[in-house]
């Protein structure tokens, strides 16, 4: 039976659109929250110089428009049938438009590094601890307030022709809509956003001198901000009117896809990076800004992350450097070799009899925001074989982890479960690793769309199927699966403060040899 053969010609039907790092994705569900199917266009994305990221806007919106094109040709389901679109995507970039409505440059993307000159010089200007009680972050290189400053300083040309300023999301809204708005979730990532208060911030304003009017209106993230236009539809295929979403950024989003809508609830995420994510019914600000706090999808909630570099990417790390024979077996078997590695991983004892390692290969954010850290294996013997090499790197992605954990429980939250998600985690070996480190429950979800399907919920809140956010996810989203702490729990916590010991002791170490590579020809 086809995809169009199984859908009813009567029924409603959502959009979540993800506006990512390599493609935008468009993804269709029913009421119930079933996926009926999912497309994704990529687009490139360039480094005109080292540390610096960019991409055209006008990208992102001929693979969006490709994307919901393709989703409606393989349902056959009728425009009139999508009864509201999300959005979400990459959170920080910077999208410059002048007075027609045009983009002045392309996007400084979120993980572009160029602007730590510009985020010193705006926290000297308010002051750390405004900056940390206003916007509830430090002011980091990936926020949008450092970019206006850069492109002020080194593209005057650009800046004085500015008269719009839009995230990633928010100009495909735009291009969809003709209107400018944004929302809570992705405001709370510019350094411009009082996150407390909901609203953007007139000190934080004033201090980067950037005007109010450049900037959109915001709204609660499943309110429906604006309307499909007529030009946009006759574009992508969609019906003039079409009620789209505020929406959310790509992890607030991606929250909601696993549930993580109330207090108590936390998600952690194995990618390349490794993100804990937990819901606060209260504005929380770590002391030291370690923590991200912004606002929740959730009217009234806020939300508290912690960000590892190298979660998954340690891992693969570990894979292309040391698992030669690994890969050549699963070429050779058909396998995958990253179970191989596991597979021989399982055979040895928690703790590694003593061997540790530090997950710091492209530095570190949470808790140490620390460009220099490095990695390390630690406790090394004669004992050890690349089956303890394996399982090391495991648990130490899983201490790093358990970091963020920490310094929400510091902030009073009550951790009672925590959702696992990414590609990480379909090990059964790191989840229950994962368990008897951070020494709670932890579940998985049927559903593994990602940000985009938490952009549809949201859409669907805002259509008025749901009459809540949490009401959504409590009826679409379903426990696939529970891992309870083990024994090894207690010799997990043995070693976990050994883990901890190590970066304080390391670091003016890193720092050192960071100053000797760097003076190297």
């Amino acid at each position: 039976m086809t995809i169009s053969e199984r859908l009813r010609p009567d029924a409603s039907y959502l959009l979540g659109i993800d506006v990512g790092t390599t493609g935008a994705k468009a993804l269709l569900i029913d009421r119930a929250g079933q996926v009926v199917t999912s497309a994704t266009a990529e687009y490139p994305m360039f480094t005109p110089r080292p540390l610096w990221t960019e991409q055209h806007p006008a990208d992102w919106w001929v693979a969006m428009a490709r994307s919901i094109r393709q989703v409606l040709a393989e349902t056959g389901i009728e425009p009139a049938q999508v009864a509201g679109i999300g959005l979400t995507g990459q959170m920080h970039g910077l999208v410059l438009l002048d007075v027609h409505g045009e983009v002045l440059r392309p996007c400084i993307m979120w993980n572009d590094q160029r602007t730590t000159a510009q985020c010193a010089a705006i926290t000297r200007e308010v002051g750390a601890g405004n900056v940390l009680r206003l916007t509830g972050n430090p002011v980091l290189p990936g926020f949008t307030a450092p970019k206006l400053v850069w492109v002020r300083e080194h593209e005057p040309e650009v800046y004085d022709q500015a008269a719009k300023v839009l995230l990633p999301k928010d100009y495909v809204r735009y291009r969809l809509t003709g209107g400018y708005f944004s929302e809570v979730s992705d405001a709370s990532g510019t350094s411009l956003f009082d996150v407390g208060q909901r609203r953007w911030s007139d000190e934080m304003l004033k201090a980067v001198g950037v005007p109010r009017s450049w900037l959109p209106e915001v709204t609660e993230s499943p309110v429906v901000s604006a309307r499909v236009s007529r030009l946009a539809a006759g574009e992508i295929g969609l019906l003039a009117g079409t009620p789209v979403v505020g929406g959310g950024g790509d992890q607030a989003a991606q929250a909601v896809g696993t549930g993580i809508v109330a207090e108590g609830a936390v998600s952690v995420t194995i990618g390349t990076s490794g993100v804990v994510f937990a819901a606060s019914e209260a504005y929380r600000v770590e002391s030291q800004g370690r923590l991200h706090a912004f606002c929740h999808v959730v009217p009234g909630m806020w939300h508290l992350m912690g960000v590892m570099l190298s979660a998954g990417g340690s891992f693969r790390w570990y894979r292309d450097a040391l698992g030669d024979l690994e890969r050549l077996q699963a070429r050779d078997e058909g396998l995958d070799p990253y179970d191989l590695l596991v597979e021989a991983a399982a055979q040895v004892a928690p703790g590694c009899e003593g061997l540790l390692f530090l997950p710091y290969l492209t530095g570190e954010r949470t808790p140490y925001p620390d460009p220099s850290a490095r990695g390390v294996f630690f406790g090394l013997t004669l004992r050890h074989g690349k089956a303890h090499l394996t399982r090391a790197v495991l648990e130490g992605v899983s201490y790093g982890l358990r970091d963020s954990l920490e310094l929400m429980r510091g902030l009073g939250l009550s951790i009672e479960q925590v959702r696992a998600s990414g590609g990480g985690v379909r090990s059964p070996l790191w989840r229950q690793i994962l368990a008897d480190v951070f020494e709670v429950e932890i579940t998985t979800v049927a559903v593994t769309e990602g940000a985009a399907y938490g952009a549809a919920l949201l859409a669907a809140v805002g259509a008025g199927l749901y009459g809540s956010v949490p009401e959504a996810c409590q009826a679409a989203i379903q426990v696939s699966g529970s891992t309870q702490p083990g024994p090894a729990a207690t010799v997990y916590a043995d070693y976990y403060p050994r883990y901890r010991a190590l970066y304080p002791a390391l670091a003016p170490q890193f720092e050192a040899l960071e100053q000797v590579v760097s003076s190297q020809p």
